[in-house]
């Protein structure tokens, strides 16, 4: 046993003699920061920022987008949340599991129930439920519908 701890300090002396002769790193060039912001030295918050139609589509973006729950990879779990949903009064449209994806099965939360499910409810039912996992995404989908 003395053997190994004699062996193991002369290794650990060998080491730190081997990185001490090793060149010091260079300190590397920073650039002032006033070189990159240019022209914008001065801070504004969205606030104070000048009223564009950037607001109104962001309104109708929020309203075209739908909260989706899921990717549970059991159906009998996916009831389960739905119940669980069903209980809070959120409004919901379960998804049929597509066979293409191994995503699972997912829900959508209608537009007007979005407000009921808060931080604080999304994280209760991800501790609830292990599999949740939740996206924001149009609600029609990605293809204009013909």
């Amino acid at each position: 046993m003395r053997w190994l701890f004699l062996l193991l300090l002369v290794l650990n002396v060998f080491y730190y003699i081997w990185h001490q002769q090793e060149a010091p790193l260079r300190a590397k060039d920073v650039t002032p920061l006033s070189l990159y912001r240019g022209s914008q030295q001065d801070i504004r918050l969205l606030s104070e920022a000048p009223d564009t139609s950037r607001d109104r589509t962001k309104s109708i973006q929020a309203v075209d987008e739908c909260l989706y729950l899921g990717g549970f990879t059991r159906q009998e779990v996916a009831e389960a949340a739905e119940r669980r949903l069903s209980g809070l009064d959120v409004k919901f449209q379960s998804l049929p599991k597509d066979s293409s994806e191994s995503a699972g099965f997912w829900v959508r939360v209608a537009p007007e129930s979005r407000r009921l499910l808060g931080d604080a409810q999304l994280q209760n039912l991800s501790k609830e439920f292990n599999e949740l996992k939740h996206k924001i995404m149009p609600c029609e989908g990605v293809a204009p519908v013909e």
